[in-house]
């Protein structure tokens, strides 16, 4: 592994785009090849998710490569949830008892824009867009390509090759066609898929609901949210069976279903979305997917990174968060000076694996949660304590979600088996009529309900241990 060694990287998204400008600014050359057109030329946004949250984690990795300043200037704050029942009432659940915490809602074109330009500014980037990869040679190391140009089909050869092409990635198909090693792959679906629409600025440009929150709609089977804009508009997604229940995707077919719909389950909303016949007919329905694979590596020679090793389902608003902590995690470990690309392989996916399949079980934990256990006046009474603790022991107590979204120095992994364990305690304790909310409950009562959270999690913790879990 030397500085002279070619690095091929394929997908120019999020991560291929942090990837390629980290591993610029450590000396290699880099050829980023993307099978769409400049989304900086071209609008390509329709299908994908056009908003998404940037948290800690995501942060962290941004900083590492000096593009946290830049990508806050496109963020908007979003402090808690605002839950809207059918009746049109709302009621709020911040996100943290702490001050300054806090989760951005972030536009993918405007944030991969600006990571694309930062990267071709490095004079060891190169980026060549509307160049599919067909296959790869993973004995060879050579990439098969078709641009959707000229219909030219071409291959390139190098050193190393970085498969960041998201949850369709060739690479990784590659992997499971070439069969060159014993490689384990799961991709489940939910049975629910999600379709986008619009909350437009009102006729000043201003937002027409609390830009402040992420906006929820949970109704047990389905739900509505929406994250704000910068120019004033949300960015609405339904997550809707496809075919469960009295409405779903499959027979929304008519004008006159879908307003029925919206009238009995999300009436403010439809106030606020004049278009929504056109917004339905013509959106696309995504999937909602999780993939898991083992190993992300095959020898010294290629590695899936982000999405491609470990998509995830949005409800923890990590996945982007998670594919740029990879790039952190894996610039650590070059860090190491381990020697070859096969030792420094092997060590990134034993220091991230566990982690990234730890987020696809809490996103997956976070879909129930946020649809239905929000209105749920246990959940509520939970997160009442959850945020006193917080905010009167903010060194010593940290929620699952803030241990997930706000602690970027914890593993996924470790957060989530802390985290569950203080749930499973704090909910056993309300169910017992040991702990309770009170409005005006003072320091000393809650040091009492801390010293009681903690003792509880510790057994539980342990328990977990010996049961393996």
């Amino acid at each position: 592994m030397k500085k002279e060694d070619k690095v091929l990287i394929i997908g120019a998204g999020l991560c291929g785009s942090l990837l390629a400008l980290r591993m610029a600014q450590r000396g290699y050359k880099v050829e980023v090849y993307e099978s769409r057109p400049d989304l900086r030329k071209v609008d390509i946004s329709a299908g994908r998710s056009i908003n998404l949250a940037l948290s800690d984690r995501g942060l962290k990795a941004l900083r590492l490569c000096g593009m946290e300043e830049k990508a806050r200037e496109i963020c908007i704050p979003m402090y808690g949830r605002l839950m809207h029942d059918t009746k049109g009432n709302t009621f709020a659940s911040n996100y943290s008892g702490r001050e300054g915490e806090y989760i951005n809602s972030i536009s993918r074109g405007d944030l991969n824009a600006i990571l694309l330009d930062a990267a071709e500014e490095n004079e060891n980037v190169t980026i060549y867009f509307n160049s599919g990869c067909k296959k790869v040679d993973i004995e060879k190391n050579i990439a098969h390509f078709k641009s959707y140009e000229t219909n030219e089909k071409y291959i390139v050869k190098a050193d190393v090759i970085f498969g960041t092409d998201g949850a369709g990635s060739s690479l990784r198909k590659s992997y499971i066609s070439e069969r060159k090693f014993l490689f384990s792959y799961s991709q489940n679906y939910l049975n629910h898929g999600y379709k986008e629409l619009e909350i437009p600025a009102d006729k000043n440009g201003n937002h027409q609901i609390s830009k402040g929150h992420l906006h929820i709609w949970p109704r047990g089977d389905f739900m509505l949210i929406a994250l704000p804009n910068m120019d004033g508009s949300f960015t609405v997604t339904l997550f809707l069976s496809y075919e469960e229940g009295e409405y779903n995707f499959n027979n929304l077919t008519t004008e006159e279903k879908i307003t029925a719909f919206f009238e009995q389950e999300f009436p403010d909303a439809l106030a606020l979305i004049p278009n929504i016949k056109e917004e339905f007919a013509n959106n696309p329905t995504g999937p909602l997917g999780t993939i898991k694979c083992s190993p992300w590596f095959y020898q010294n020679k290629t590695l899936l990174m982000g999405d491609s090793a470990h998509a995830i389902v949005p409800f923890y608003g990590q996945g982007m968060n998670a594919s740029f902590e990879d790039v952190f995690v894996f610039d650590e470990i070059l860090n190491q000076d381990l020697g070859d690309w096969n030792a420094v392989f092997k060590a990134y996916q034993k220091a991230r694996k566990h982690d990234t399949d730890a987020i696809a079980d809490l996103a997956i934990d976070n879909f129930y949660e946020m649809r239905d256990h929000v209105a749920n006046p246990l959940f509520k009474e939970k997160r009442k304590i959850e945020m006193d603790l917080e905010k009167n022991f903010p060194s010593q107590y940290s929620s699952k979600y803030s241990l997930v979204t706000f602690n970027e120095n914890i593993g996924y992994n470790e957060a989530m088996q802390r985290g569950r364990a203080q749930d499973k305690a704090l909910l056993n304790l309300i169910a017992d009529d040991k702990v309770h909310t009170n409005l005006e409950m003072k320091k000393d009562e809650l040091a009492v309900i801390l010293k009681k959270v903690e003792q509880q999690t510790k057994e539980i913790l342990k328990e977990d241990k010996i049961a393996g879990l």
